[in-house]
């Protein structure tokens, strides 16, 4: 079975995920773009028994524009998230696809809030299919 670990930049905050991530997902929200500092967010979101945490974490918790919280855990030493949660996925985890050490994911199947995409971002036709 497949193990990938999500780390942040110093190292001491990891997430090792079994398997296949139950989603692929590039996501154009505000707080997606916040998070990262990016025009968007490329995340792999796995079932929560499919998630081990090491290290120490801090969380951030924040309110979307529809009213749902969202959870980032970052490393309290270097800030960077490694993995968040959020209200409408309660058994779910989302780790940023950047913080893993190989980025051997299939091109992302879902494209959420398309509707706060760049103009100039495109996502290849067929690849990401707008959905919730």
């Amino acid at each position: 079975m497949t193990e990938r670990v999500a780390a942040c930049r110093c190292g001491r905050l990891k997430a090792t995920c079994t398997g296949a991530p139950k989603r692929n997902s590039v996501c154009h929200c505000f707080t997606c773009k916040q998070r990262t500092g990016s025009a968007f967010a490329w995340n792999a979101t796995f079932a929560r028994d499919q998630v081990a945490i090491a290290g120490e974490s801090r969380v951030f918790e924040t309110l979307s524009s529809e009213g749902r919280w969202s959870r980032m855990h970052f490393c309290p030493t270097c800030g960077s998230t490694v993995y968040y949660e959020i209200e409408s996925r309660p058994d779910m985890v989302s780790v940023p696809a950047g913080g893993f050490a190989t980025l051997a994911f299939p091109e992302p199947g879902v494209e959420v809030y398309g509707e706060r995409r760049n103009a100039w971002v495109r996502i290849a036709p067929g690849k990401a299919p707008a959905q919730e």
